[in-house]
């Protein structure tokens, strides 16, 4: 100790500045330890009661009796293969389609002076306002003239007109951090504008994109309300209308319903593992401009 410098923070007994005590680090620790506890134990004892068998609501928390037989009568038994397959043929519907409309919108608003472009963004913040029990009445009386109700592209649609609002705001804010510079040299090498955008913008908007991807996937994965009013017919039946089949007026299957939760779990957390890196980058970038 005799060799340090006198205004050293081991020779003065003070901290340096930013550094932590042992009984903050501790504290903060333990805060995040705890805050992760509560984060995972819904998922955590979900996954339990799937594993638990018909009497698994009964008994949770006892650590014997583990069976997949909740799983084997889920996939095996009922239509949950058919429900899974139309919920992925509407989740990815509306991924592309949405991700389509809100990177041109947001495009068009952050680069183009058009009429209206404010009042674009501004009807699209508005209509974010509408919850969904308003909306559903005006959307089925829509559908139903176009012949679309009981259908995937009539989901597709709806799921579309919720997500794309938030979507193309978000974007428009991502497009405003990308130097405007890009787009004048497309320009003088001679490409159009739907050129400079689809060739020089997108790849550099893809951290951008993935979070827009992301949120119109989650948007029609575990959407309830639109499914169970606009589909009617068992063939068509998404994730959320077919489990409502597991509840009867007297008796509700526990086992299935989360043995059926797990599973739908498993594609929006492989499509965020994914995808991680790519959300993390589009969150941050979107909010600076430079």
């Amino acid at each position: 100790m005799s060799g340090l410098p006198a205004g050293h923070p081991s020779r003065r007994g003070t901290r340096a500045r930013g550094e932590r005590s042992r009984a903050a680090s501790a504290a903060l620790h333990a805060v995040l330890v705890l805050a992760s506890l509560v984060a995972l134990f819904p998922i955590a004892f979900i996954a339990l009661v799937s594993l638990r068998g018909e009497s698994g609501w009964a008994h949770p928390m006892e650590m014997a009796g583990f069976t997949l037989a909740n799983y084997a009568q889920v996939l095996g038994r009922t239509g949950f293969a058919t429900w899974f397959l139309n919920s992925a043929v509407v989740a990815a519907g509306t991924m592309l389609v949405g991700v389509l409309i809100s990177a041109s919108a947001g495009y068009a608003v952050s680069r183009m002076r058009f009429p209206g472009h404010r009042s674009l963004m501004w009807s699209f913040l508005v209509f974010q306002m509408f919850p969904v029990a308003v909306l559903i009445v005006p959307l089925y009386n829509l559908l139903g003239r176009l012949g679309l109700l009981d259908s995937h592209g009539g989901l597709i649609i709806t799921y579309c007109s919720v997500a794309v609002p938030f979507c193309a705001w978000m974007l428009k804010g991502y497009f405003d951090s990308i130097p405007a510079d890009i787009d004048e040299a497309g320009r003088v090498d001679g490409l159009t504008p739907f050129g400079t955008f689809w060739r020089l913008i997108v790849p550099l908007a893809r951290p951008g994109l993935a979070v827009t991807a992301f949120y119109t996937f989650l948007t029609a994965w575990g959407e309830v309300a639109f499914a169970t009013q606009f589909l009617s017919s068992e063939e068509h039946y998404t994730l959320a209308v077919g489990m409502q089949t597991f509840v009867g007026p007297h008796r509700a299957e526990w086992g299935l319903l989360t043995a059926s939760a797990v599973l739908i779990m498993i594609p929006a957390g492989l499509l965020f593992f994914f995808a991680q890196k790519h959300l993390v980058a589009g969150l941050t970038a979107g909010g600076s401009k430079g």
